[in-house]
């Protein structure tokens, strides 16, 4: 999102699960994002919401970091056939509707290719779509109507816990953010601490095989960070292909280290002021 200004999201559980089916709205807004679980999409299709045109994301993986982008005239009836399709594989999906029933197979369309678009830039999320959607001849008036909707549905999609379209460092906080180094036993990182934990900036590098003992819960990772692309392997070491979030400072230099590790003092400024130092913890 563009602009950082205070906001008031009202989310509502239907049936008061807050695992559940949620409803998300910017109460200053006629957006409506609904966050449907697979084992609740009897439930959504009996919603009134379910016969409109909407916009819907799938979220899979282990991690929840698998990502299809679709949109449909009759947003549950497509979705019933995903969850009727023993192949596709996904466990929350979250659409988007407009309470006025507005939006159009043209809205869609547009907002469709312009959110794939911008996932496979942000990186947080694997996107799976096969292609990146059929972006139509869109109307410079509605056009500005598609991207007002577009920064309402990401901040609904990171208030709900899917900051999908949330760039891990903005380009504004280079500037101004404080650069961290790991550079023990091998490990040649930089990072910056964010809101959300921390982020390992890309060409960064670590051995591949460490000299102490090994955690083989983070080997599993990296193995599969080396699977997706996120890691590669260049010799002796694994190098970053991409910026890339850890929820934590420790989590971030364990993995580099690749054995348990203290984050707030591995991490460092180029001048040596530790982690915890710096943030006067």
């Amino acid at each position: 999102m563009s602009i950082k200004r205070p906001r008031t999201i009202q989310i509502f559980l239907p049936s008061g699960d807050p695992s559940g089916i949620r409803i998300a709205e910017q109460t200053t807004s006629i957006i409506r994002l609904i966050e449907v679980p697979r084992s609740d999409i009897a439930d959504f299709v009996q919603m009134p919401e379910a016969k409109q045109v909407g916009l819907y994301f799938l979220v899979s993986g282990e991690g929840k970091d698998e990502l299809y982008i679709g949109q449909s005239g009759e947003v549950g009836t497509r979705l019933m056939q995903h969850h009727k399709d023993e192949k596709k594989d996904w466990e929350r999906a979250l659409v988007l509707v407009s309470l006025t029933n507005n939006l159009t197979q043209t809205h869609v369309l547009y907002l469709e290719s312009l959110s794939i678009e911008k996932a496979k830039n942000c990186q947080r999320y694997e996107v799976v779509n096969g292609n990146g959607g059929q972006k139509p001849h869109t109307p410079i008036p509605l056009k500005a109507d598609c991207d007002e909707i577009h920064d309402i549905a990401s901040l609904l999609l990171a208030t709900l816990g899917y900051p999908i379209f949330e760039a891990l460092v903005k380009p504004t906080e280079t500037a101004t953010e404080q650069l961290f180094i790991c550079n023990r036993a091998g490990v040649d990182a930089m990072a910056y601490y964010t809101n959300e934990g921390m982020v390992v900036l890309k060409g960064s590098s670590a051995p591949f095989e460490a000299k102490r003992k090994t955690d083989h819960r983070i080997v599993e990772k990296r193995d599969a960070l080396l699977e997706k692309g996120i890691l590669s392997r260049q010799g002796d070491n694994v190098v970053f292909e991409r910026d890339y979030l850890f929820k934590t400072p420790s989590g971030a230099s364990g993995f580099m280290l690749l054995g348990s590790s203290n984050g707030w003092l591995d991490w460092k400024t180029v001048s040596g002021v530790t982690l915890h130092d710096w943030t006067n913890r």
